[in-house]
């Protein structure tokens, strides 16, 4: 089993606030930040997606301070929308949209090749992410509720101890509809509850707090990990192209990457900004320190970017070059 032991903190939800654009495609407007950064000088505003979860901010937020210490850039600042994966993607394809970020690979792969003719993956943020099925570490430990449970496939075996319940995120999420097909492919009889990343996390909070069992939905990077000790329930088979498209979706969840997207547009009218975005790098390791800081410390987003971009600044003059 995959597993991290980490101190167990309060829960502190956190994410940053957006600003909606509503205007379509790059701009030339020297509009204020909406992703991060100053904003105010010469340059574009780049219509920017931002996804629900707190590492798209934090990534956009870091895009923003970049663009505005660096105006040879040619970005005034980020306009973003909060969007889910799909309408993001619809919306890159109309071109409303010329950025995102945190686009997580293969999940989103057919929504990405969708919007190819006007949008392309420009790079890799990190890469060999985790994602799958978890339960609380007390709960299979010796004399625990679910004590001998290590495989998703023995989850019919507790399904009293579990309430019957399979807890997943939002319904807009790429994995959300990935897991119904592995609930049905596995033969797993858990109703699969989905509501919100919020009420999965409330729900684990509150079984958490009463050592109550409890099965859901987490991935890498994310501060939950950092609030509670999780493990990670083991898969019979490994993940294989086309398994959760047209197979029988009972097989593991891939490993991902999250990547950035820019449009041609964009990378006509900020070609410097768009030679940045090949090169950023932010570990896994660094976006969930920085997921603690927001979502467990209650740190503000533009913060938390800010004493990331003043800690790299000379490797982001590196890849400024």
């Amino acid at each position: 089993m995959q597993r991290t032991t980490l101190r167990p903190r309060a829960s502190a939800v956190a994410l940053t606030a957006v600003l909606t654009a509503t205007v379509a495609g790059c701009t030339s407007e020297e509009a204020g930040s909406g992703g991060g950064g100053s904003g105010g000088g010469s340059g574009i505003t780049v219509q920017t997606a931002q996804f629900s979860w707190t590492a798209a901010g934090l990534t956009n937020g870091i895009l923003g301070e970049i663009a505005a210490d660096h105006p040879d850039l040619g970005v005034a600042s980020l306009a973003t929308t909060q969007l889910d994966p799909a309408a993001a993607w619809a919306g890159a394809q109309r071109g409303d949209i010329d950025l995102l970020t945190e686009v997580a690979l293969p999940n989103q792969q057919e929504l990405a090749d969708s919007a190819s003719e006007r949008v392309e993956i420009v790079s890799e943020t990190y890469g060999d992410a985790a994602q799958g099925w978890f339960v609380p570490a007390y709960a299979v430990e010796a004399g625990g509720p679910l004590q001998g449970l290590t495989s998703v496939t023995q989850l019919n075996d507790y399904a009293d101890e579990l309430g019957g319940r399979f807890y997943d995120a939002d319904p807009g999420y790429i994995t959300t509809e990935q897991n119904a097909k592995r609930l049905e492919g596995y033969g797993i009889d858990l109703e699969h509850v989905v509501s919100s990343e919020a009420a999965e996390l409330a729900q684990l909070e509150n079984s958490y707090g009463r050592e109550e069992p409890i099965v859901l939905y987490l991935y890498h990077p994310h501060a939950v990990f950092a609030q509670y000790d999780m493990v990670q329930l083991e898969e019979p088979t490994p993940y294989s192209d086309g398994c959760l498209t047209t197979g029988d979706g009972a097989c593991a969840m891939p490993s991902y990457s999250a990547n950035i997207a820019a449009s041609e547009d964009l990378r006509e009218q900020a070609p410097a900004f768009v030679d940045l975005l090949t090169d950023l790098r932010i570990s896994v390791e660094e976006m969930e320190a920085m997921q603690k800081s927001v979502d467990v410390d209650g740190e503000d987003v533009s913060t938390v970017a800010r004493e990331w971009v003043d800690a790299h600044a000379d490797q982001i003059d590196e890849w400024i070059g």
